[in-house]
């Protein structure tokens, strides 16, 4: 490859993918990246999976735009790996792939009733709030009075958040406008949050535990009981002594002591209980959930497991969100390790997982990588990672060995399989068409939530954001 350029693909546009283009173009003169997703919209999880009323959070993309902004760097929205585009034309044009899909579904539960209508995967939960465009269809049972988030992760609790906002609060954010019409109409009053464990091993933030005490509309309910640490807990945590996790316990005890003060709808965030079935309301929907009790017991590994006890109740609910972990999904012709549901790599590297030979010129990162554990920060380490393999792997020719290997090659390639590829350009078009919608109504942004909607938008043939 000397004296060319080292071409470099990504399939994915969100942060992994971003912080890979990052340090890839800053630290490789010679690179030349070209990203590729299969919505028109870059960001990927920032834009569909961060929770529509935090928008700090959202502010990561500046830096995402900057990146966007080298002329080294061509991003292709509206462009899917495995319709549109395939590994063996990526290896005829680009001397590296990088995947970075991110883990796009949930695990199940594997209890009876688990598909009953009114039982979803809060990953489709969030992607419907979030305007995702495969997910606008989607229809929730608004009109029960009680749903069940079984989990107790951050996700779990953006989840039962959104179940608990006002019109007005859900108004105020980017949220899709569907998805407002529809939770500002909502007859739940009451959200029940589900951990299988304690309070000490709660994946949840305290930041997002504080916010669940101070909505204005929403009493917080903990039972003492569950709040309380049991011996082996103690015992874990003394041990840690980590201060942001004994501050979590801590104020998740003093809210367990708090009086109620009989608002209008109640958030129970529940401990030590676990879903055993979901109930059939005669109909094929959900009608409740059978829940168990459960006791902490050491495991084999060291840390604390949950063991059912005796001691069960039935929570009567017709809406239920599973979020008890993620996994990635396979992508054509790329090796995938099913047991851990991530693309079978090595530090990076993407091998067979037969042998674990690694595969030249086939690189990974981010939670279709590692499996979804972490923060929106937490991939830039990853994706640096990553990248220090494929630049050492280039500088010892360690390659695809493409026989079309430039820009307009790879234009031609694309173009004839896919009718309409979106620019970073676009984007920025399309971007600006929601801030102005949002200015006018007193939200960040008004979503696009449709690919026609966008392309129509593009080419001037469309209405405004929110269709």
């Amino acid at each position: 490859m000397t004296g060319l350029p080292l071409r470099v693909a990504l399939i994915g546009a969100g942060p992994a993918a971003f912080y890979a283009a990052d340090h890839l173009l800053k630290q490789a003169p010679s690179a030349e990246v070209d990203m590729f997703d299969r919505l028109p919209t870059p960001f990927g999880l920032v834009r569909h999976g961060v929770a529509p009323d935090h928008q700090k959070i959202k502010s990561v993309v500046k830096g995402f735009a900057a990146v966007a902004g080298d002329p080294r760097f061509r991003f292709f929205g509206n462009v899917e790996f495995g319709r549109d585009i395939d590994l063996a034309g990526l290896a005829a044009h680009y001397h590296q792939v990088l995947f970075a899909t991110g883990a796009q579904t949930d695990r199940r539960m594997n209890i009876p009733g688990e598909d009953l209508a009114g039982s979803f995967p809060a990953t489709g939960f969030v992607a419907w709030y979030n305007g995702h465009p495969s997910f606008r269809g989607e229809r929730f049972n608004l009109e029960t009075p009680a749903a069940v988030v079984v989990g107790v992760g951050n996700v779990a609790i953006d989840v039962a958040r959104m179940l608990s906002l006002d019109a007005h609060e859900l108004a105020a954010t980017d949220m899709a406008r569907h998805a407002v019409a529809a939770l500002a109409a909502s007859h739940v009053r009451d959200v029940y949050v589900l951990g299988r464990r304690g309070p000490a091993q709660a994946a949840f933030t305290t930041p997002e535990l504080k916010e669940l005490s101070e909505l204005p509309n929403v009493d917080l309910v903990i039972d003492p009981a569950e709040a309380a640490l049991d011996p082996l807990s103690a015992a874990e945590l003394e041990r840690a002594n980590d201060p942001v996790l004994r501050r979590k316990v801590e104020l998740i005890q003093a809210l367990a002591g708090r009086p109620l003060a009989g608002r209008p709808r109640r958030l129970h965030l529940r401990f030590l209980v676990s879903p055993e079935e979901l109930l059939d309301d005669g109909q094929g929907r959900v009608g409740a959930v059978r829940v168990v009790s459960n006791e902490l017991v050491a495991s084999g590994t060291g840390s604390l497991s949950a063991k059912p006890t005796t001691r069960r109740e039935t929570i009567p609910a017709g809406l239920v969100f599973r979020s008890v972990g993620y996994r990635g999904v396979e992508l054509p012709g790329v090796p995938f390790d099913s047991r851990w549901g991530v693309i079978a790599n090595t530090a990076g590297r993407v091998c067979d997982p037969a042998s674990d030979e690694t595969i030249p010129g086939l690189y990974t990162a981010g939670w279709i990588k590692r499996g979804p554990s972490g923060v929106i920060g937490t991939n830039k380490a990853d994706a640096v990672e990553t990248v220090a393999a494929m630049l050492a792997d280039a500088a010892a020719g360690i390659s695809l060995h493409p026989s079309h290997p430039t820009a307009a090659e790879a234009d031609a390639y694309i173009g004839s399989r896919c009718t309409r590829p979106v620019s970073f350009a676009d984007w920025q078009r399309l971007d600006a068409m929601e801030v102005e919608a949002g200015a006018r109504v007193g939200c960040p942004r008004v979503k696009f939530s449709s690919v026609t909607g966008m392309l129509a938008a593009l080419d001037g043939e469309g209405g405004p954001p929110g269709n």
